[in-house]
């Protein structure tokens, strides 16, 4: 009978370690994918992670977009009017994408401060601006009625 129950009980260890081991690995994994929302000022002040996918945003600075004649690279400023962050970026940019719009750009940020960008989403229409780059422009001191006020959102 003994025998048994220490069959048993090394039976439900071994698979509470095994289920254990598997929530472990499944977190591990997680944790690599998952990318963060971060403004130009929390990249400044060095809350962005070096070197792991991150999403970023804010209007695209006037003036700034700068494009390779040889190549589909592409580079441009990003800013929430109190910090800027260089964003490099190479392939086809979306349609609506224009100095003075919001953008979110999906990418890593580098040792050296600018963003390796993989992805850039524009907005879809003039009266859009991602959620997270409105809240970002709001804790910068800025609201929606600022950027129609002065311009910046795009319209004429």
């Amino acid at each position: 009978m003994r025998a048994k129950r220490r069959n048993r009980l090394l039976l439900v260890l071994g698979l509470v370690a095994l289920c254990g081991l598997a929530v472990g690995l499944t977190l591990y994994a997680l944790r690599s994918n998952i990318n963060l929302f971060f403004s130009p000022v929390q990249i400044a002040a060095g809350d962005a992670p070096i070197e792991r996918q991150l999403r970023a945003g804010g209007m695209v600075k006037e003036g700034t977009v700068a494009r390779d004649s040889d190549s589909l690279d592409v580079s441009f400023v990003v800013t929430d009017y109190v910090d800027d962050v260089e964003v490099r970026y190479s392939g086809i940019l979306p349609d609506l994408f224009r100095e003075g719009q919001g953008v979110v750009v999906v990418g890593q940020l580098t040792a050296d401060g600018w963003i390796r960008a993989d992805k850039v989403l524009a907005k879809h229409d003039e009266n859009y601006m991602p959620p997270e780059v409105a809240d970002a422009l709001k804790e910068a001191g800025y609201s929606p009625a600022d950027y129609k006020d002065a311009g910046m959102d795009g319209s004429p």
